[in-house]
């Protein structure tokens, strides 16, 4: 009896634990080996359910070039979730719901938001937007941070 409960114990766990794995969300992030605030990016998206595949570029403008990044959308990194890029510091609910965006190529927090994920400093934040590129090459709006 006891042995039986125990096996059904360590079946629920492993079970559980293996579902738990299962429910990562897996996104490629390109960065700069140098790049401190791409680090810090990573960990946001991990401590959000991500499991990021890191890979260190030795010529991150060919990455952007390759991905569609528009120049006026860069920042330091670059991701891919879903075949759609993610450029710079945004947040985690926003890489979230472009999963949902048939409509967008990619988001892009422009620039090194200060206040942005990776970039907090001291508790100070800069006002800043998340902007969608549609596949008719034009701009949205997506989110808004205020300034703190």
């Amino acid at each position: 009896m006891k042995t039986t409960l125990r096996l059904t114990l360590l079946s629920a766990l492993f079970m559980t634990t293996l579902a738990q794995a299962a429910e990562l969300i897996p996104i490629d992030v390109h960065r700069d080996a140098n790049c401190g605030c791409c680090k810090k990016w990573i960990s946001h998206l991990e401590s959000n359910g991500f499991k990021v595949n890191d890979h260190v570029e030795a010529d991150m403008s060919s990455v952007k070039q390759r991905l569609g990044v528009a120049p006026r959308l860069a920042s330091c990194h670059t991701a891919v979730i879903d075949g759609k890029f993610v450029e710079g510091h945004v947040p985690a609910d926003q890489v979230l719901a472009l999963r949902k965006r048939d409509d967008l190529l990619g988001i892009a927090a422009p620039g090194m938001p200060m206040g942005s994920p990776g970039m907090e400093m001291d508790g100070m934040s800069d006002a800043y937007q998340v902007i969608g590129l549609t596949r008719e090459g034009k701009d949205v709006v997506v989110a808004q941070y205020p300034a703190h």
